[in-house]
């Protein structure tokens, strides 16, 4: 597109992780992403971080901020990133910890002037700092700053194996900028905290509970703000929920499967996202290495229209451009990007047959550039 340059940015692990069978990701990879045919071109690699595996974009910064997910250490780290607006390569401004162990998910509030993280956690809840969550500032250049507040969440749910304590995997704040909004797969909750915009600082203001041994994993708000939808990894439903941001209220709305009947058992769900209109839902299904397609009503009603092949084995994540038009799979046991089509008026996805080798992906993230 005319005045218009996209970068694709790919994060993976790095070393050796109990829970990922491979480790072929070499740093954070860039590619030239074209909005008009989905066309992906290699750009350039930047080593020297540890597990790359969750990147976001700081879009009025050109910055990117990455976590280091490695097991064994008790705090993991966030690095910012900046870009070159000229050809998308990276050149690194600084980091922070964590606050806990595996940090699994980072976002930004509304004005991108805190970065917000989740720990997923798997040391001892003994073990120092073990902080849910985490809120960092975000300076003028990108870089981040301390935290300025965290939190702790305790109990456990029905699922010995995956649910022995809790598992924070998502968080984001809501589109008031008001409150963050806390996935918590270990105890089947969404965990609401008002936050103060200004300084970062946050209070738990109240909690919502999913199906019991659901493991509420990544979410999203519908564009009008009333709506939440989260991808439940363990039973492989999705779960809306009404939003009243007055009474910083979740109450759930429906429940469905995100796969098709005929799929049986062994698959868990991953990225959720939805499309700009909020007419539909996309949900990453691995184990069945499927997207699910689902069209929403304006009451949280959700109807699951069709599962498409992601592509490729194990889809842990996904991305929609910024244009809307695509859609790019990343299957992490299969060490592969794919492209889809997007139709916005069906929702349907086609593949569009680009795909391109990169090393056990795991997040990929857009980050489009206007040209003066």
């Amino acid at each position: 597109m005319s005045g218009q340059r996209t970068y694709l940015y790919v994060g993976g692990p790095t070393r050796p992780t109990p829970y990922y069978p491979t480790n072929n990701a070499k740093g954070i990879s860039t590619f030239s992403f074209d909005q008009a045919t989905g066309a992906i071109t290699p750009v350039g690699l930047i080593e020297g971080i540890d597990n790359p595996t969750w990147i976001s974009v700081d879009a009025k910064r050109k910055v990117l901020h990455v976590n280091s997910e490695v097991f064994g250490w008790n705090e993991g780290t966030v690095s910012a990133y900046a870009v070159d607006p000229a050809d998308g390569t990276l050149s690194y401004i600084n980091k922070q910890p964590t606050l806990g162990s595996i940090a699994a998910f980072n976002s930004h509030d509304r004005n991108a002037s805190f970065l917000v993280v989740a720990n997923y956690s798997l040391t001892s809840e003994g073990e120092l700092p073990n902080k849910a969550i985490a809120v960092l500032p975000i300076r003028e250049d990108g870089g981040l700053k301390a935290a300025v507040s965290d939190a702790t969440h305790a109990g456990t749910g029905p699922d010995p194996e995956r649910q022995e304590r809790p598992h924070p995997h998502c968080v984001r704040v809501t589109p008031d900028n008001r409150y963050i909004v806390v996935a918590d797969l270990g105890l089947d909750l969404l965990v609401v905290y008002r936050f103060d915009a200004q300084t970062g600082a946050i209070a738990r203001a109240g909690a919502a509970s999913v199906p019991a041994g659901a493991g509420p994993r990544h979410f999203v708000f519908h564009p009008r703000g009333n709506l939440l939808y989260v991808a439940n990894e363990l039973d492989s439903t999705v779960t809306s929920f009404a939003f009243e941001a007055d009474q910083a209220k979740l109450t759930s709305v429906s429940t469905i499967s995100a796969l098709p009947e005929s799929a049986g058992s062994g698959s868990f769900c991953s990225e959720i996202a939805i499309s700009a209109d909020g007419a539909y839902l996309y949900v990453a299904n691995r184990g069945h290495d499927s997207i699910g397609v689902i069209a929403l009503d304006s009451e949280g009603g959700m109807v699951l229209e069709h599962n498409v092949p992601c592509g490729g084995q194990f889809p842990r994540h996904f991305a929609i451009d910024p244009s809307g038009n695509f859609l790019v799979a990343a299957s992490q046991n299969s060490d592969k990007l794919a492209v889809f089509a997007v139709n916005k008026e069906s929702g349907e996805l086609t593949p569009t047959g680009t795909e391109i080798q990169v090393g056990t992906p795991t997040c990929v993230a857009f980050l489009q550039i206007d040209e003066a």
